[in-house]
């Protein structure tokens, strides 16, 4: 077994959790431990992430303008202070980035921004628009190396928390590589572990987003809220097939150029839903998703079960000077957008719900932090477009400088990680756990998705339930054995559950629709369902109370 102490113990090092480090070592803490599941700044969500990044940050704009625009988008159940946070510091963070030299794209003396759905004017900056994610972890990991404090740790699972006294001091989990089971013991710490959208069929993220935050935290006492949000990305790439490129790269062709998203018979169709486009993309991620598959369910969807978006209408030249060397790229992949339509269709890609915290990001439970995509209550129902990297560098900044600040607990006890090296170190029968995987995938798509009712989520419940019976209470195979992919599934499985769970008792209890949640069953947004939910518990069982949203100060 390996053992480390640290100060501060991050674990997950995609965009929130580098900055947590960052920020950590620059506010003291003797020694910060950045833990990954895979490569550091390689895994997640930032790395992938190839478009805009929202910040008021010119002078004919304000992060307060940027704000009411964030709580307009998240119909009603945003935590305000965790809102204004995210505007505020996140206008920080994104000039600091400059300073690093990310790369931003420049007019000039201006950062170049363009107005992205939901927002009311420009705000969105970008490095490129296929590279921003990427070039946004290569600063940060760059930045990582100037602080001798951080230690970087990769291959490692965390699998549980360790809580004594009430108080959370440490992890336990195993190296990928060799098997071997490790803990760790913290002063701090903080769960930086992105969103969930691994729980669905069709999804744009890492395959390492399985939700484990929203578990860990869970089985440490701390509390979830918003747990039945989870947004789609409407215009997923879905034909003809493309090679090297990302599923969602179809966002800034069409807010940039104004593609037309058109149904089976080549019609424009958003105005029948409240939308409207009028040549450019400013339709919200919520409602372009329930427009695209109300139009399919009513038989009105393009030959793959999507819709069409086109850029017929655009020239050659524009393409080519808006997008350079992606045309080139696409042409590759047998697609010429001045002859072609694709199509494109919904697909998983971020959750609004998570971890409950206050304005110092620290969760319930004392010695416990949360930032990034694992934080729930910033952005209420419904995401605003560019908000995602913005609240992944604002709160980890936050994060780290109150994980740096934070009174020790009970010191670290090995009886207290007892029983979770137990479950690392058991041999259990062999079984297919990644068809497991993929039967879990299949049932929260397809009846947990974007859109919901209480016989399709009581099928999703029972299903959860079959495939927890099948997998078992123990993980299949001899321990300690290196790359154990068989054994590596059971232990994401597990944790896949307890948050499927979450998202469905959410989802039942929630008999209205609101932003990314939408009840067939329930069609109307309900005044009285202005509350967000609270969940806490474990695979023993959930409890379900409903709190008011804070208001504005």
């Amino acid at each position: 077994m390996r053992h480390f102490t640290t100060e501060v113990l991050i674990i997950g090092a995609g965009g929130a959790g580098m900055y947590a480090a960052i920020e950590a070592s620059r506010q003291g803490a003797g020694d910060v431990l950045l833990l990954e599941r895979s490569l550091i700044g390689r895994g997640g969500a930032t790395v992938m992430a190839q478009m805009t990044v929202a910040a008021a940050l010119e002078a004919d704009d304000d992060w307060h303008f940027h704000y009411q625009d964030t709580l307009t988008a998240g119909r009603g159940l945003c935590d305000p202070a965790l809102a204004a946070l995210l505007c505020e510091v996140g206008v920080d963070v994104i000039r600091e980035m400059e300073g690093w030299k990310v790369g931003w794209a420049r007019d000039g003396n201006r950062l170049r921004a363009v107005q992205a759905p939901g927002h009311d004017r420009a705000r969105c900056v970008y490095v490129d628009f296929l590279s921003t994610g990427p070039a946004v972890s290569r600063t940060l990991r760059t930045q990582l190396q100037r602080h001798e404090r951080i230690r970087r740790l990769g291959d490692v699972v965390v699998t549980d928390l360790v809580t004594q006294e009430g108080h959370v001091t440490g992890a336990v989990g195993f190296d990928i590589a060799s098997g071997t089971p490790v803990t760790i013991e913290a002063k701090a710490t903080i769960l930086a572990t992105g969103g969930l959208t691994r729980l669905y069929r069709r999804n744009s993220a890492s395959a390492h987003m399985s939700g484990d935050g929203f578990a860990l935290a869970l089985r440490a006492g701390a509390k979830l809220l918003g747990m039945e949000f989870v947004q789609f990305f409407p215009i997923g790439h879905l034909a003809p097939r493309m090679v090297g490129m990302d599923p969602i790269m179809w966002d800034p062709f069409r807010y940039k150029l104004g593609g037309r998203l058109l149904n089976g018979a080549k019609e424009e169709f958003i105005d029948r839903y409240g939308g409207t486009d009028e040549g450019r993309y400013t339709t919200t991620r919520d409602l372009a998703t329930y427009a695209i598959t109300q139009e399919v369910a009513a038989g009105r969807g393009s030959p793959a079960g999507g819709a069409w978006l086109s850029f017929r209408h655009v020239p050659q030249a524009t393409l080519r000077e808006a997008f350079g060397p992606v045309i080139d790229k696409l042409a590759a992949n047998g697609i010429d957008l001045t002859r072609d339509d694709v199509e494109v269709a919904p697909i998983a890609h971020y959750h609004m719900g998570g971890v409950r915290v206050d304005t110092g990001m620290r969760t319930d439970v004392p010695g416990l932090f949360a930032a990034g995509e694992v934080v729930g209550g910033a952005n209420g129902a419904n995401r605003l477009s560019g908000n995602a990297i913005t609240e992944a560098l604002a709160f980890g900044k936050i994060a780290g400088a109150e994980a740096a600040r934070a009174a020790p607990g009970p010191a670290f006890s090995p009886a207290a990680a007892a029983e979770a090296l137990a479950l690392v170190g058991a041999e259990g029968p062999a079984r297919n756990t990644a068809a497991l995987v993929v039967a879990l995938q299949a049932a929260m798509a397809d009846h947990a998705g974007p859109f919901r009712d209480a016989a399709g989520l009581a099928r999703a419940s029972a299903a959860i339930a079959a495939i927890r019976a099948e997998a078992g209470p123990l993980p299949p195979g001899a321990p300690g054995l290196p790359h154990d992919m068989v054994r590596l599934d059971w232990f994401d499985l597990r944790q896949m559950l307890l948050v499927a769970d979450s998202i469905v008792a959410a989802a039942l209890a929630r008999t209205e629709s609101r932003g990314a949640h939408q009840r067939i069953d329930h069609p109307e947004t309900e005044e009285d369902w202005r509350v967000n939910l609270l969940l806490s518990g474990d695979e023993r069982g959930l409890d379900i109370t409903r709190i008011p949203v804070p208001e504005a100060a």
